[in-house]
């Protein structure tokens, strides 16, 4: 199993990017995957993952109606669409697969790890 995630960057508050995992070794469709991220200072927490197939969803709260969690099937890929970026979402940002989602609370005891992609928001 490996995991490659790309698309960090600075971007200026209000502003979108997108992340990409590009994941190898297995089949993103029959696994359970998501987004973490770990701002300076701070624990690492689960931003949003995905059932295996279209099982269900989490989003954390900070991040609800601004991140959208979506997957090609077809290309084996994982994207992770943030608008209306804030600075407090500035954060290096992990790719994660195979373990327990729970749409209401959260995303626990994945397995792997992609390396982290640096997302810094600021003017």
């Amino acid at each position: 199993v490996q995991l490659q995630a790309s698309g960090g960057g600075l971007v200026q508050p209000g502003g979108s990017l997108r992340l990409s995992c590009a994941a190898s070794g297995f089949t993103i469709y029959d696994h359970p995957i998501g987004w973490f991220r770990q701002a300076p200072g701070k624990e690492r927490e689960a931003v949003t993952c995905l059932s295996k197939k279209y099982d269900g969803s989490y989003y954390a709260d900070s991040v609800k109606g601004r991140f959208t969690i979506s997957r090609d099937i077809g290309k084996n890929i994982l994207y992770l669409q943030m608008d209306r970026l804030k600075p407090e979402d500035t954060a290096v940002y992990y790719c994660a697969a195979d373990g327990v989602v729970n749409s209401q609370s959260g995303c626990y005891d994945f397995a792997s790890w992609g390396q982290g992609t640096l997302v810094t928001v600021s003017s």
